[in-house]
């Protein structure tokens, strides 16, 4: 399957000089057959001479368009060179790469359009305050959509050929769970897949815990009231 298939990486990466080598030789080590492209998201530090440096495929931007610009540039050179499957990977070295083929696979054995790397399959979350508000947004996806995802916020969400073509044809549709749940409702099927996830040892995440409010809340607002009015896609 794997020499049949075309898979993508697609790893945004803003101020990741820390983080980028590691993370690219992890796809190279660990998912074999799987090709990378790093979307270096107008970062002021040294990851895109890092990248030019050890020969991996980066595509630079000029400004910082943040996380669904980023993404969604990766998604446009998806379509363009006709991949099967897209994932979303993360710089910051938090995903596995031995976890991709099995998501592939399960994609093609179940055909689900979205597979999540999901953290709460086969364990339940913990209590803290990004918990709570992860289990906020399953419960306001499962009100919406009758489908209860387990794991929301997963940053590590491969996704078929059908929606490699809506994300990078429509300039609204974002990695993130609100667009996963217009999705759902728009007849696409999600799966989730157990993963292990590590924390990041290098770097500073942008979201602390005042953003983190404020994404969540931001998030269930999305899911509840302004998807009724978004376009379906392309």
């Amino acid at each position: 399957m794997g020499e049949e298939l075309k898979v993508l990486a697609i790893v945004p990466a803003f101020n990741e000089e820390e983080n980028i080598v590691s993370t690219v030789e992890d796809l190279l080590n660990n998912a074999p057959g799987v090709d990378h492209v790093v979307i270096n998201d107008g970062s002021s530090d040294r990851t895109e001479a890092i990248c030019l440096e050890n020969g991996f495929n980066v595509i630079t931007l000029p400004v910082n368009l943040g996380l669904a610009g980023g993404f969604q540039t990766g998604m446009k050179y998806a379509f363009a060179q006709g991949y099967d499957y897209a994932i979303q990977f993360d710089a910051d070295g938090q995903h596995s790469a031995a976890y991709i083929w099995p998501m592939v696979n399960l994609a093609e054995v179940d055909g689900s359009d979205i597979v999540i790397g999901s953290r709460f399959c086969a364990q339940k979350k913990p209590i803290s305050a990004r918990m709570i508000g992860s289990a906020l947004i399953t419960a306001m996806i499962r009100l919406t959509t009758g489908q209860k995802v387990q794991d929301p916020t997963s940053g590590m969400r491969l996704f078929d050929r059908d929606m490699i073509r809506r994300f990078a044809l429509s300039y609204d549709y974002s990695p993130e769970p609100d667009t996963i749940a217009l999705c759902i409702r728009n007849g696409a099927k999600v799966s989730e897949m157990q993963v292990e996830m590590r924390d990041r040892t290098a770097g500073e995440s942008y979201l602390n815990f005042t953003k983190s409010v404020a994404y969540m809340l931001r998030v269930c607002i999305s899911i509840m009231f302004v998807q009724w009015f978004r376009r379906k896609g392309n």
